[in-house]
């Protein structure tokens, strides 16, 4: 497979079309596009749909996936502010405080990374690096490497490559096979480990791995986490796209530990 880094946008937009219910097209439109939300059974794994809002925008314009009964309300967001914004505050509280009325609140703002293949190389590491399959997480699905592996869906978690203080693992990048085509990376390194280049490491190296296997690796990261955003671009991942979700405000509520 001749992977490029056109052919990595084009897999990547592929995926938000399955997503979104929309196009792939739609997101190098210069117009915003609206499409009614719907289940489809190769979006991504971790997505719950259909859904009630989500924006999607590859820097062109805004495609908003959504329940056609807030048609107007999206509408008149997206159509009011330029597209950069509509991703942010003070404009974003518009959106916030008119679904709110519907049970409705922000709750997902994301960026998204792909890999660069100008950029992406094999980054030396002080330590020795190992790669690891499922059989070696057991035991590894402990708070430490939460962001590397995901417990709820162990099942999805499918390569890693581990960094090892003699027999101690001390830093782990680890993938899900969120979808068919694409895989998402995740990182940890103990703290006492942090500033030695371990995560961009071991990032690189994972990145690598999953091309040689044919599939696409991305990488998330909320806007705000300047380390990880750092790691991201040291690894040679590259800014591609941004999403915003609305869920229900119970939802927002139990996940800010207000649940009864």
């Amino acid at each position: 497979m001749d992977i490029t880094n056109k052919s990595i946008l084009q897999a990547a937009m592929q995926q938000s079309a399955m997503d979104a219910n929309c196009l792939p097209r739609d997101f190098l439109q210069k117009e915003n596009v609206i499409v009614p939300s719907a289940a489809n059974p190769n979006a991504r794994k971790y997505l719950t749909l259909p859904f009630d809002c989500n924006l999607i925008s590859y820097g062109n314009n805004i495609v908003a996936s959504i329940n056609w009964k807030y048609y107007n309300i999206v509408s008149g967001y997206i159509n009011r502010f330029p597209v950069e914004h509509c991703f942010e505050t003070p404009n974003l509280h518009v959106l916030n405080d008119a679904m709110q009325g519907e049970g409705l609140r922000v709750c997902f703002m994301a960026e998204y990374f792909l890999p660069d293949l100008k950029s992406l190389k094999a980054q030396e590491c002080p330590y020795e690096l190992r790669i690891l399959h499922p059989c070696d997480f057991e035991e590894l699905y402990i708070n430490e490497w939460s962001n590397a592996l995901c417990k709820k869906r162990r099942e999805l978690d499918i390569l890693g490559v581990g960094a090892y203080d003699g027999t101690k693992l001390v830093g782990l990048a680890g993938c899900s096979a969120d979808c068919e085509t694409m895989w998402q990376i995740g990182i940890d390194v103990l703290p006492e480990y942090r500033r030695q280049y371990i995560a961009s490491s071991l990032t690189s190296r994972l990145a690598l791995e999953i091309l040689d296997r044919d599939k696409i690796p991305f990488y998330c990261a909320a806007w705000s986490n300047i380390r990880s955003v750092r790691n991201a671009i040291r690894s040679g991942f590259r800014p591609a796209w941004v999403e915003l979700t609305l869920r229900s405000s119970s939802f927002v509520s139990e996940m800010n530990g207000n649940a009864k």
